[in-house]
């Protein structure tokens, strides 16, 4: 039995067009991290990132979920964050997010209503308003909260991201069995209490 739970209206929108969605599309500033950026004497950004996230984009694509990334920056720490987790869409530096996502879904053969979309800014609207489930972490800005389906209780680079795949995760009917297998011994057996 999982601890986690969330209101029956908002696992139906999570459910998107059908039996769950078939993507999430993540921002990295605010989002993946708590929107800081630390700038040392050379110019070089530093990012911090929350396991618990990572953890959770791994377990959407695990599912068949494709988590997405698409960022307004570019910069080695997100690139390399992006490849230790090896999801295979991203756009960094993305002026323009809708005109990087639907060219992108259209090649994955994915409509917006099989798509949720996780933003804490202006630039993330466009995606979010689409989206057939729009996350945003608490302190996003008001009028990205105004069209948020779900606030998760985490913050931004603390496992907000997390929290947006337990619920798609859970929607999809996924969750309880993925927690499951984490419960298992490497043995094959349960472990006694």
């Amino acid at each position: 039995m999982a601890a986690l739970t969330f209101p029956p209206e908002l696992l139906i929108q999570a459910q998107g067009q059908g039996l769950g969605l078939k993507a999430v599309i993540f921002d990295v500033d605010g989002v993946l991290t708590d929107g800081r950026i630390y700038i040392d004497d050379g110019g070089e950004r530093f990012k911090a990132f929350s396991t618990l996230d990572g953890h959770g984009l791994k377990s959407l694509r695990s599912c068949g979920i494709e988590p997405i990334v698409i960022t307004g920056r570019d910069s080695p720490a997100v690139r390399r964050r992006i490849a230790d987790l090896d999801l295979a869409h991203a756009a960094y530096g993305a002026r323009d997010k809708l005109a990087l996502a639907e060219p992108l879904l259209a090649r994955l053969g994915l409509s917006w209503g099989e798509v949720g979309a996780m933003g804490d800014d202006w630039p993330d609207l466009p995606l979010m308003r689409r989206a057939a489930l729009a996350v945003a972490p608490p302190g996003a800005h008001p009028e990205v909260l105004a069209v948020a389906h779900h606030v998760t209780r985490a913050a931004a680079g603390h496992g907000a991201a997390r929290e947006c795949c337990d619920l798609v995760l859970m929607a999809a009917g996924r969750y309880t069995a993925l927690l499951d297998g984490h419960l298992d011994t490497l043995d094959g057996g349960r472990p006694t209490p």
